[in-house]
């Protein structure tokens, strides 16, 4: 299957192309410009992969959590490509991406230049099923105004299975779905606010990576296991994941809510 991925949810910028089992990604941490790099960086992988937008047979986005004018950017790009070619779309949740990053061992880099790479399991690498301390994974994003965006998952085999709703909250208003510990935490919540999520959590987690961001590439693993499973759907019905209720708060609302944390 060939399917074009969307990752603007947070920082960085990220744009794959998966085909048949091979993913080709643009990845750059680059605050503000998503808006001019995602179309490009899509149009110059299929121009490199010698694909057709025609050929596509669905467009992947991450739904959010994460910044309001990133994830209305994926929506609008999915929505607007999808539409045109009469194809459905994958949304997956932003923290899911995170939890399911591939560590280094499980990367091979292909052809390499500014920011374009091949992805894809180093068959003399560990497989993930066989890293067992990375098995159950707290994915954070930093929210601002001094919350957390949090999910809690599972690798149970090839899925990755989310154990608890996800959640927008104050590091401290965090609980696991357990208490037997053997978390590996990633992304940007576990720096945020002088690791405050880190240190409430402490011997629960057994490894902490907090530069961790989401990657058009793994969205697109997930993405293609998802369209598999019939989980594509219309682009009109797609959902934003915010989590806060009201994602556009007065300055004066913003300060009550850190006055309050």
């Amino acid at each position: 299957m060939k399917l074009l991925a969307f990752e603007t949810a947070t920082e960085a910028c990220s744009v794959a192309l998966y085909l048949d089992g091979e993913i080709i990604e643009r990845h750059e941490v680059a605050p503000r410009l998503h808006a001019e790099y995602a179309l490009p960086w899509a149009e110059a992988l299929l121009a490199d992969a010698g694909i057709k937008r025609s050929q596509l047979d669905t467009i992947a986005i991450s739904r959010g959590p994460g910044a309001f004018t990133g994830v209305r950017l994926a929506i609008a790009l999915a929505q607007g490509i999808a539409l045109a070619l009469d194809r459905p779309v994958v949304a997956v949740s932003t923290l899911q991406v995170i939890a399911a990053a591939l560590p280094p061992p499980l990367r091979r880099q292909g052809r390499d230049g500014d920011g374009l790479r091949g992805l894809e399991e180093d068959p003399g690498a560990p497989t993930p099923q066989s890293i067992v301390k990375q098995q159950r994974i707290l994915a954070a994003i930093d929210a601002r105004m001094g919350e957390v965006y949090v999910g809690a998952f599972e690798r149970r085999g090839d899925e990755l299975v989310g154990l608890s709703p996800e959640i927008v909250c104050a590091p401290q208003a965090v609980t696991l779905p357990d208490d037997l510990g053997g978390w590996n935490a990633m992304g940007t919540g576990f720096s945020a606010l002088e690791g405050a999520l880190a240190a409430h959590l402490g011997d629960q987690l057994s490894s902490i990576d907090a530069s961790v961001l989401p990657h058009a590439g793994d969205l697109a693993r997930l993405a293609a296991a998802a369209y598999a499973r019939g989980e594509a759907i219309a682009p009109e019905r797609i959902e934003p994941a915010y989590l806060r209720n009201n994602v556009a708060l007065t300055l004066e609302e913003q300060r009550a809510l850190r006055a309050s944390r």
